[in-house]
């Protein structure tokens, strides 16, 4: 029998969200004008992960389940984008 009660017992939710923490942490010491670039780009995609678990979980069918992790994924793929060009630009010094 499974634990999980709700998304929020699922470990990729969890560790979603502590990726989406840490980006927040990671982005606050960006530049002022970077506010509307590439913070805010960093912290939509690492949102949209735990966000997208939690709205596939409560679909009604599998598949729409599976849809949404999907789009969860390929928002991992985005994000490792922004902070890969962010380390590359002199942004931050470190891999989150």
């Amino acid at each position: 029998m499974s634990d999980v009660k709700d998304y929020k017992d699922l470990i990729i939710w969890q560790k979603g969200i502590d990726i989406a923490e840490k980006c927040y942490y990671l982005t606050k010491n960006y530049p002022k004008d970077e506010m509307y670039g590439m913070t805010q780009q960093i912290r939509r995609s690492a949102v949209s992960i735990p966000a997208n678990i939690a709205e596939g979980y409560g679909r009604r069918y599998t598949g729409e389940y599976i849809r949404f992790l999907n789009i969860a994924q390929g928002s991992v793929n985005e994000l490792e984008t922004h902070l890969i060009l962010s380390a590359r630009v002199g942004l931050c010094t470190m891999m989150i």
